[in-house]
């Protein structure tokens, strides 16, 4: 079901569903939230992602889509097998179409061994 929501043409929808058809882990959470809630949480994290010089792959069209979409929406995370990305997505209430998503790179302390 989740690879048939990804099916989209925006690179970040591409992307997650190529790491989901790797393995990739994921998670959708059955509670909804106002979209535009995650959409002013994320319109600041961009804000402060730019100024470390780092464009995350569709979070700006994400917060569009957030913002247009005004009704709640459920999240979900795809995490890549290499751990190196996270994919954040958000779908309708009931969970029937994806809204949007985007592509963080992940934070991975250096071992220490």
């Amino acid at each position: 079901m989740l690879e048939k929501l990804l099916a989209g043409d925006d690179e970040a929808s591409v992307a997650a569903l190529a790491a989901l058809r790797s393995g990739a882990t994921y998670t959708v959470r059955d509670v909804s939230l106002p979209s535009e809630q995650h959409a002013g949480v994320f319109a600041l994290r961009l804000r402060r992602i730019r100024l470390h010089g780092v464009e995350p792959l569709g979070m700006e069209r994400m917060v569009r889509l957030l913002r247009e979409h005004g009704r709640p929406v459920r999240g979900g995370l795809i995490d890549s097998v290499d751990q190196r990305w996270t994919f954040l997505c958000y779908f309708t209430e009931d969970g029937s179409a994806l809204v949007a998503c985007t592509r963080l790179k992940r934070w991975v302390e250096p071992s220490p061994l």
